[in-house]
């Protein structure tokens, strides 16, 4: 895991100074549109951080792109049109927080929509402020116990149950048992419009 994580801040950084520089914006400038600091911000460019999901959930917002466009490239299709994916390859702990994640299938723009696969380690919990206006997610628990925070209560969910939400408003996720929670994450981006830059892939 630690080659797989090496190379995903190598494209979080480059993806991040991509970004900045297509919009001719000084990390002072990315950090007021973000709510991220500047040092932060330079960390990343420079690889000499590895940010958490919650930080990189204000990247997307303030760049007004995807969460996976930092995470992984769009994986190329067969010539008939088919990807493959495989969670054990791609999964990573973003700043050594208590969620792994594996962005089964990358956001693009004629789908409208990214899916990962998440863990929540036990214990382990994460508020997510308000993402921007017409995000929605669809969470389907495929093992394990775990609880979703959706208009200020915290839901129950039992592998094999799945719920809907707006997610242009206050959310979380949390495991309050002794197993790690296993769930997909479909998250739907509506009528907001996406920016994704072109960057080169990390040979594997």
């Amino acid at each position: 895991m630690a080659d797989l994580m090496q190379e995903a801040n190598q494209y979080l950084s480059a993806t991040l100074r991509a970004m900045r520089r297509e919009r001719g914006w000084s990390l002072d400038r990315a950090a007021q549109q973000t709510g991220v600091s500047k040092a932060m911000l330079g960390q990343i460019e420079r690889g000499e951080s590895s940010p958490t999901i919650a930080t990189l959930w204000k990247i997307a917002s303030g760049f007004h792109t995807s969460l996976s466009s930092f995470l992984e490239p769009v994986p190329p299709a067969s010539s008939a049109g088919v990807v493959f994916r495989r969670a054990d390859a791609i999964r990573s702990q973003p700043g050594s927080g208590g969620m792994l994640v594996a962005p089964l299938f990358p956001y693009e723009p004629r789908f409208g929509f990214e899916v990962f696969e998440l863990t929540l380690l036990p214990g382990y919990e994460r508020l997510s402020d308000a993402h921007e206006a017409g995000v929605s997610e669809h969470v389907i628990v495929v093992r394990g116990h775990m609880e979703v925070l959706v208009e200020g209560q915290w839901i129950a969910l039992a592998e094999g149950s799945a719920v809907r939400f707006s997610a242009d408003r206050p959310h979380g996720y949390r495991n309050t048992t002794a197993a790690p929670a296993v769930f997909h994450n479909l998250i739907h981006y509506g009528q907001m419009a996406i920016r994704r830059e072109s960057i080169e892939p990390i040979p594997r």
